[in-house]
């Protein structure tokens, strides 16, 4: 016959784990104290005047209303002065933006061989003088 080995394992013993509690900590507080100026007096009441207006719309300045086609809808359009003075100063951005950009192309590609050749010459200078 053949004999299977075993193996005998002991007990676990139980092993108690220790609680930690949790940090408080004491928030100071205060209780606000609220004192009225010395020279409160009541406000004087102000009865409102009814408007018999009150179905016009509000016009702002600067703005105009313009029909939409086929629509009983308008909307509100910047009056004219405003609309040249935005067009005027996003083309003026626009303009110089492209041509500043296509100085510093041009300025790149005629210094770029100046520079090459003056940073031959100075490794060149610093080769010799080592």
């Amino acid at each position: 016959m053949v004999e299977i080995p075993t193996i005998e394992i002991s007990t676990l013993e139980k092993i108690e784990t220790i609680s930690i509690p949790l940090p408080t900590a004491d928030v100071p507080f205060y209780t606000p104290m609220v004192v009225p100026p010395s020279d409160l007096e009541a406000e004087e009441e102000i009865e409102g005047e009814a408007s018999e207006e009150t179905d016009k719309p509000v016009v702002q300045p600067g703005m105009k209303k313009i029909d939409i086609p086929f629509t009983d809808k308008q909307m509100p359009v910047p009056e004219t002065e405003i609309l040249v003075t935005a067009t005027t100063t996003a083309v003026v951005s626009v303009a110089a933006t492209l041509t500043a950009t296509a100085a510093f192309k041009y300025v790149v590609t005629a210094m770029k061989p100046i520079l090459k050749t003056g940073w031959k010459k100075i490794s060149q200078s610093r080769k010799k003088v080592s």
